[in-house]
């Protein structure tokens, strides 16, 4: 099943969300390697496709896993929750409709 992955930066954590980016992305892609990863990108702080140093308020990720807990288990182990990029990160069952 499908869930999404909503996470929240926290305030001025964009040289932190820099510096851990690499692997954060390297954990995406073995998603995506896998077949497992719908689409995956943060939440521009301004209304910008490149909101330079205003950074970043959050990420959404919509991933495949086998359960919630398993979708949970994965966010917890990311880089940007392990080191602080994040400050809440809320994960749901979520049904893919269109397209």
């Amino acid at each position: 099943m499908w869930y999404a992955i909503i996470a929240e930066d926290t305030p001025n954590s964009l040289a932190l969300r820099l510096e851990k980016r690499p692997a954060h992305l390297s954990r995406l892609k073995l998603l995506q390697d896998a077949g497992k990863l719908l689409l995956a990108g943060p939440f521009p702080a301004i209304d910008s496709i490149d909101p330079g140093p205003n950074g970043f308020s959050g990420s959404l990720i919509v991933a495949e896993f086998d359960n919630l807990e398993q979708a949970q288990a994965w966010a917890e182990l990311d880089p940007f929750t392990l080191h602080g990029v994040y400050s809440k990160v809320t994960v749901k069952p979520f049904r893919k409709t269109l397209p």
